[in-house]
C-alpha cells in the first residue's frame, strides 16, 4: 500500500526537554499553511433519510487504500456523504448516532494517512466508529449493525482485520494501542499505532496508567483525544475544566513541517480578539504546560475536529513525530445533524425509524396500552421515595445518570448526587468512605461495568462489612449492544464475597421494595435487575421490607391424576428474577401437554434471593417427595444461581429417600452474541419454548 513519508527522521527528545513552545508576535498572524484555503462548508441536515442517499463518491470507497488518490476537495464531499449515509443507515437500524456524527471527519483524516490495517488504528469504547466501518468494507452491511447475524455495535476482531482491538468498555484505547506499539518495536515493525480517546473515556484511571507508562516506555504512540465536552451524560470535573481552558484560551500548540510546537492564536478567532488575548498573556503558560505536555506527551492542540484540511496538516505531522504524541481536537457531537446538535444527551443513540403502514392495513384507531416503566426508572423512583423521608441517602453514579434513571432525583436533590464521571473502581471506593460516617450510599451501576470495580467491591466495601447498596443495572442478556454489555457474571463474582446480600426481583414491584429493604439492611448488598421493562406490574406504596433470604412459592399446578397417585413426578422450578415469570408460562404449558407419561406435580418459587438462598424451602421441597429440582436464571450457569443450589444440596442434604434429579438452566460457557433480547434468550433456551423443551427432557416421554 501507499507510503505517505518514507524519510528518515531524527528522534526528537522527550517533549518535556522540547524547546518552550514560541508565541507569535503579531496577533493577526496565520496559523497554519491552510488559513487561506477555507474548507467548503459543511452540508447540514435537519431530518434523517428515509431511502438510501445518493453517494456516488463513497459507493467507491470498499477499504481505506481507495482513499489515498482523492484531493482534499473530494475528501471533504466524501465526508457530507458518509455523514448523510450515517444518518440514512441510523435511522434503518437504530443504534449509535452523535458521536459517529461528530467524527466523520476524524475517520476520514486517519484512514487517509494512515496505512491500515498495517498501521494500528484502535478506537475507545467503539461508540462513534460506524464510520471506520463504512470506510473498511462494511458499508452496504451497516443497515444490519446490532441485529442478529449482523454487524457488531463495536469495533470486533473476529469482523474486520482493521478493527484491531475489540471493546465496549471505556478507557481501554490508550493501554491497547501501547500494547501495540511495544510489540511493533519488538518485532522491528515500522508501523504506526494510533488511538483515539474521548474526554469522557479519558477520566478513566485505566487511560492515565496508559498515559504515565506510554512516557515511561518512550513508546511511538499516537494518542488523538476527540474532545466533544460528552460521554453519554456531560462530562464533569477537573479534568474536563482542564480541556475546557485550553479551548477558552483561544491559544493553541500548533505542529511546525519539523514536528516542534509553537502556540498560536486559534485561526478562528476574529482579530479584535486575538489582539486582546495576545496584550494579555495569561492565558499561555495553561495552554503551553497543559497536563499532558507535563507528563512527558507532545502535545498539540486544540484544533477544529471538523476542519478536515486541518486535520489532514497537523496529522500528518504528528504522526511522524516519534515519542509519545496526544493531538487534542475538539468536536461537536451529532455534527452536521442539526437536532443532535442541540440535544446530544437524547441523540446518543436512536431506536429505528418507524416503518410505513402498508395501505392495505386498518386505519381503525388502536388505544395505546398504557406504557410499562422501565426498571431504571422504578430505581430512579424508589430513589427520589427514600431520599423524600431519609436525608442520609447518597446516590452516586459513574457517569451513567440518564441511564441509570437518576436526572429527577438529580434534579430534586442535587446534594445528595454524585456522578464521578467514568471512574467505576473510585465510585464503589467513594461509597465505602462515605459508608465509614453517617449517611447511606447507593451506586447505581451497570453489571458489566461492576466488573471493573469488582477489587473495591471485595476489598473496600466487603471486607470491611460496610454499609453500602448496589443498584446493578442491565443485569442478563442486553440484545443489541452484544456480549459486550451483558450483565452475565455478576452474580457468579459476588455470590463469593461474605458479607454481600444479593436480590433478584421478578418484576417492578418487586424491584422497588428489594431496593427499600437492601437499603434498611445494615450491610453490603446488591439488587440485580435487567435492561429494559418489566411486565408492566403496579407498585404498591409505601416501601416495604421483605424478609432477607425468604423465597416464595408462586404456584403449585398438578395433573389430574397426581391428586389421587402416591408418587407422582414432583418438579420444583426455583427461578431467580425474571425467570419467574417464564418458569411460571413453562409449567403450565408442561402441564398441558398430553404426552407426558405419569401423574405430575409443579411448583414454580420466585426465590428472590441469591445470597443467603432459603435453604428451609429447598429442605421442605425434598422433604415432600420432590424429585426434580430445577434451577432457572438469566446468567451463565458456571458459578450463578444454580451453582449455589448445587452446593447447598451437595453439602447439606444426606439420606434422601428419593432419588433427586437436579438440572441448571441458564447461559452456557460461552459469549453470547448480538440481537434482540428474545433472539438471545431463544438462542440461548431460555424462551419459554426453549425452557419448556428442556423441563420436558426430565420426564418419560410416549
Amino acid at each position: 500500500m501507499q507510503q505517505y513519508s518514507n524519510s528518515t527522521k531524527p528522534k526528537p527528545a522527550p517533549s518535556h526537554q522540547m524547546d518552550s513552545p514560541s508565541v507569535n508576535s503579531s496577533a493577526d498572524v496565520a496559523v497554519s499553511e491552510v488559513a487561506a484555503n477555507k474548507p467548503a462548508a459543511m452540508r447540514l441536515f435537519s431530518e434523517i433519510p428515509t431511502s438510501r442517499p445518493t453517494t456516488p463518491l463513497l459507493d467507491t470507497i470498499d477499504s481505506p487504500a481507495d482513499l489515498k488518490p482523492l484531493s482534499q476537495e473530494q475528501l471533504l464531499t466524501l465526508a457530507d456523504e458518509l455523514r448523510e449515509y450515517l444518518l440514512y443507515s441510523a435511522g434503518q437500524s437504530g443504534g449509535h448516532f452523535g458521536a459517529n456524527l461528530g467524527v466523520v471527519e476524524l475517520t476520514v483524516a486517519l484512514h487517509y494517512l494512515l496505512d491500515t490495517p498495517n498501521d494500528k488504528l484502535v478506537w475507545d469504547v467503539g461508540h462513534q466508529a460506524y464510520a471506520h466501518k463504512v470506510l473498511t468494507g462494511r458499508r452496504d452491511r451497516l443497515s444490519s449493525i446490532r441485529s442478529k447475524q449482523g454487524l457488531t455495535a463495536f469495533p470486533e476482531r473476529q469482523e474486520s482485520e482493521y478493527d484491531t482491538f475489540g471493546v465496549g468498555h471505556s478507557s481501554t484505547s490508550i493501554s491497547a494501542g501501547l500494547g501495540m506499539s511495544l510489540a511493533l518495536r519488538h518485532l522491528k515493525s515500522d508501523a504506526k499505532v494510533a488511538c483515539v480517546i474521548g474526554d469522557g473515556a479519558m477520566t478513566g484511571g485505566m487511560a492515565f496508567e496508559a498515559l504515565n507508562d506510554a512516557v515511561q516506555q518512550d513508546a511511538d504512540l499516537l494518542v488523538v483525544l476527540n474532545d466533544n465536552d460528552m460521554s453519554i451524560s456531560c462530562s464533569i470535573g477537573g479534568f474536563s475544566r482542564h480541556l475546557a481552558m485550553l479551548w477558552e484560551s483561544g491559544y493553541q500548540v500548533d505542529i511546525t513541517a519539523k514536528g516542534k510546537p509553537k502556540l498560536t492564536h486559534r485561526p478562528e478567532m476574529p482579530l479584535s480578539e486575538r489582539r486582546a488575548r495576545h496584550s494579555a498573556l495569561r492565558d499561555i503558560p495553561k495552554v503551553a504546560d497543559n497536563l499532558f505536555k507535563a507528563i512527558g506527551f507532545s502535545y498539540f492542540g486544540p484544533f477544529d475536529g471538523h476542519d478536515l484540511p486541518e486535520l489532514l496538516r497537523v496529522l500528518e505531522r504528528a504522526k511522524n513525530v516519534s515519542g509519545p504524541v496526544l493531538v487534542h481536537v475538539y468536536t461537536t457531537k451529532g455534527k452536521g445533524f442539526i437536532p443532535a446538535e442541540g440535544d446530544p444527551v437524547t441523540y446518543h443513540a436512536i431506536s429505528k425509524l418507524p416503518q410505513p403502514q402498508q395501505s392495505n392495513e386498518s386505519t381503525t384507531a388502536v388505544q395505546p396500552a398504557a406504557p410499562k416503566k422501565k426498571y431504571s426508572q422504578v430505581f430512579g423512583e424508589f430513589l427520589c421515595d427514600k431520599a423524600a423521608v431519609d436525608n442520609k441517602l447518597i446516590a452516586i453514579t459513574p457517569a451513567m445518570e440518564e441511564g441509570s434513571g437518576m436526572t429527577e432525583f438529580a434534579k430534586q436533590y442535587p446534594e445528595q448526587f454524585y456522578d464521578v464521571a467514568i471512574a467505576e473502581q473510585h465510585a464503589v471506593t467513594l461509597a465505602a468512605g462515605m459508608a465509614t460516617l453517617d449517611v447511606k450510599p447507593i451506586v447505581a451501576i451497570y453489571s458489566t461495568f461492576l466488573q471493573r470495580g469488582y477489587d473495591q467491591l471485595i476489598h473496600d466495601v466487603a471486607l470491611q462489612n460496610l454499609d453500602v447498596t448496589f443498584g446493578i443495572d442491565r443485569a442478563g442478556l442486553v440484545g443489541e449492544d452484544g456480549a459486550t454489555h451483558a450483565g452475565v457474571f455478576d452474580l457468579a463474582y459476588m455470590r463469593c464475597v461474605p458479607n454481600l446480600v444479593i436480590a433478584t426481583p421478578k418484576d417492578e414491584n418487586e424491584c422497588y421494595h428489594l431496593l427499600n429493604t437492601c437499603y434498611e439492611y445494615k450491610g453490603a448488598t446488591a439488587v440485580r435487575y435487567p435492561r429494559g421493562t418489566g411486565p408492566g406490574v403496579e407498585i404498591t406504596k409505601p416501601a416495604q421490607s421483605y424478609e432477607v433470604g425468604k423465597a416464595v412459592v408462586e404456584a403449585v399446578y398438578q395433573s389430574q391424576d397426581s391428586v389421587s397417585n402416591s408418587n407422582p413426578y414432583k418438579l420444583a422450578l426455583l427461578a431467580f428474577g425474571p425467570m419467574v415469570a417464564t418458569a411460571d408460562a413453562a409449567a403450565k404449558a408442561l402441564m398441558a401437554d398430553t404426552d407426558l407419561e405419569g401423574p405430575v406435580e409443579i411448583s414454580v418459587v420466585n426465590m428472590r434471593w441469591v445470597k443467603p438462598l432459603d435453604t428451609q424451602l429447598i429442605d421442605e421441597l425434598i422433604a415432600k417427595g420432590y424429585t426434580h429440582i430445577v434451577t432457572l436464571e438469566e446468567h451463565v450457569v458456571m458459578g450463578g444461581a444454580g451453582s449455589a443450589v448445587n452446593e447447598y444440596l451437595l453439602n447439606h442434604i444426606s439420606g434422601m429417600k428419593q432419588q433427586l434429579d437436579i438440572k441448571n438452566i441458564g447461559i452456557a460457557d460461552e459469549f453470547i452474541a448480538h440481537g434482540s433480547h428474545d433472539e438471545q434468550l431463544a438462542d440461548c433456551g431460555l424462551d419459554v419454548a426453549g425452557v419448556t423443551s428442556q423441563l420436558r427432557s426430565l420426564f418419560t416421554v410416549q
